[in-house]
């Protein structure tokens, strides 16, 4: 999330100089009507009250008028909290996970996106729950996770990860769900733990992340990839200056600005108001710290030399329109992957899996039933038995009739998500 929390800084200092300004100008008036007073003079104009009142109630009140321009009504998925549970991660972090859903059938545990929490997963509590079995649960330091005590890295979140799965009911299998971040945790997982595909682990879904460095597969990618060494030491001073970018940041969202970060940064397409409120203060409540240190992680991680070792069936979405992650990351992903299948969604940002949810989620849909057939006729499927390119995620009308070459035909790029 290095482009948005770059972004959100810009339009933070913004704001906070529109606040200012705004307290200049209150106090100016307030000056002058108290020297005109003390002097008997005339009354000054009001201009500046009036120009600093409107100013100071931006500042303070503009998030609602910024929801109502970069966003759109519509219905969404309730808020809720499911059953929770503390585990042990594996890095020495209490681990905030809850568990919902159908008592039987395969299992999908989410990670979800930096600076994020599991409460981004609404839609996907409401539309799967019935179904299978779900975990979500909160990266270290954020969200209600405790924060690690050995450092940020993403191999230390597979580990983590690690810790969940093993929590789970070992006759199940296991889908792994994993968006941005949470997508580079699931390859890291599959890379370190290799013989748990296709037994514990069934399949797994990858969504708008990358299998690299994120500033070589995020736009402008040219310009930031040669200042990396500047990026990180901004963001490790950022963890001395946590408090102070926090408040610049909580001033930010309530005037608005940072919606209009997430807005550029994460979406596609015009979002439904309570998408982008849910996105913005979600990443406005966790600790800049931690964000800055897990931003400096990812920019030292890569596994792309190790996703040809990742046999098991799996799911890639990429989105058209993703600033953060340039779709040819999730290209790479798919060509790379043994049973790699790749899902394009035109008109997808970042939080594809938020704004094109119902989309996303029939796929997933689709392809944990697929899973479940699969395991059902074989223990364990041999290479490239998943989808080849050119089939479609149902099974087979009848799945008694033979392998799951029968499955009806389909282009390999799937055409724009519908509008939710």
């Amino acid at each position: 999330m290095v482009l948005f929390a770059f972004l959100q800084r810009i339009l933070a200092i913004a704001s906070i100089a529109v606040f200012a300004v705004a307290a200049w100008l209150l106090w100016s008036w307030y000056d002058a009507e108290h020297v005109a007073e003390t002097l008997n003079l005339a009354e000054p104009s009001n201009a500046r009250l009036w120009w600093g009142g409107a100013l100071m109630a931006f500042s303070l009140l503009g998030r609602t008028p910024m929801l109502m321009l970069l966003g759109r009504g519509g219905t969404t998925a309730p808020a809720r909290r499911a059953e929770s549970v503390a585990v042990a991660g594996a890095d020495g972090s209490v681990l905030h996970v809850e568990v919902e859903g159908a008592m039987d059938g395969p299992i999908l545990v989410f990670s979800h996106g930096w600076g994020l929490s599991a409460r981004i997963w609404a839609e996907a509590r409401a539309d799967l729950g019935k179904r299978f079995g779900l975990v979500f649960w909160d990266l270290p330091g954020l969200g209600r996770s405790g924060r690690p005590t050995t450092g940020y890295s993403v191999e230390a979140f597979a580990e983590d990860l690690h810790a969940v799965v093993d929590s789970l009911p070992e006759h199940r299998p296991v889908i792994l769900v994993g968006h941005s971040i949470g997508g580079m945790i699931v390859q890291t997982f599959c890379a370190r733990h290799p013989e748990l595909l296709n037994h514990r682990i069934a399949g797994i879904v990858l969504e708008n992340t990358t299998h690299t460095n994120p500033l070589t597969t995020m736009v402008f990618s040219r310009v930031l990839t040669p200042l990396q060494p500047l990026i990180e030491f901004a963001c490790k001073l950022e963890t001395f200056v946590s408090p102070l970018t926090w408040a610049m940041n909580w001033q930010a969202y309530l005037s608005g600005s940072s919606h209009v970060a997430a807005r550029v940064v994460g979406f596609g397409t015009r979002p439904m108001r309570e998408h982008l409120e849910r996105t913005t203060r979600l990443i406005t409540k966790n600790s800049p710290a931690v964000q800055a240190l897990g931003n400096i992680a990812m920019c030292r991680w890569s596994v792309t030399d190790r996703l040809a070792n990742v046999d098991v069936p799996a799911l890639v979405f990429v989105g058209g329109r993703d600033l953060i992650t340039k779709d040819h990351a999730g290209e790479t992903i798919a060509e790379a992957l043994p049973q790699g299948r790749l899902v394009r969604v035109e008109d997808a940002g970042h939080m594809g899996p938020v704004e094109k949810a119902a989309f996303y989620n029939e796929q997933i849909g689709d392809f944990a039933e697929f899973v479940r057939l699969l395991r059902s006729r074989a223990p364990a499927p041999t290479r490239r038995s998943f989808l080849s390119p050119d089939a479609d995620l149902a099974p087979p009308a009848q799945p008694g009739d033979g392998p799951m070459d029968k499955a009806r035909p389909a282009t390999r790029t799937r055409p724009a998500a519908r509008p939710i």
